[in-house]
């Protein structure tokens, strides 16, 4: 996957792909305490420039919901979205709503080429629904 993106394989690029892959939109300090677990003695840096490179690479995508620290994922180049629990935090994917790729038409593109529509569907995860829902109840 490395090569063929072009860049040099690394041990900390492979950690953090391998981090990544294995725990879809983990924040970068999760990524780090994962990358750590392999290599011990791997920087915080060295994890930053990784994630920077292979996101750059198109390798990984970098997404930030408003209230959240950036997320990283390894599901990329196929415009999906995501939604996320207002109450824990979890973050799932959900594929494109309505036809190909942006998914959406802006009303007005301004005069831009538009390639990409980034949608965040806001709500709460089917266990914080039930807990909710247990704690109305008399």
């Amino acid at each position: 996957m490395l090569r063929g993106a072009a860049l040099r394989v690394t041990a900390p690029r492979v950690a953090v792909l391998s981090a990544v892959h294995a725990q879809p939109h983990a924040d970068t300090d999760s990524i780090i305490r994962a990358v750590r677990s392999d290599l011990a003695a791997v920087s915080h840096q060295a994890v930053y420039d990784s994630l920077r490179t292979l996101t750059a690479a198109g390798l990984l995508r970098c997404i930030q919901p408003s209230g959240s620290v950036a997320r990283y994922e390894t599901r990329v180049g196929d415009n999906h979205h995501h939604v996320v629990c207002r109450e824990c935090g979890r973050i799932a994917d959900v594929d494109c709503a309505v036809g190909q790729a942006p998914c959406l038409t802006a009303s007005d593109g301004q005069g831009f080429a538009i390639d990409e529509a980034e949608v965040i569907y806001w709500g709460l995860c089917p266990e914080c629904a039930a807990s909710h829902a247990n704690s109305k109840r008399p």
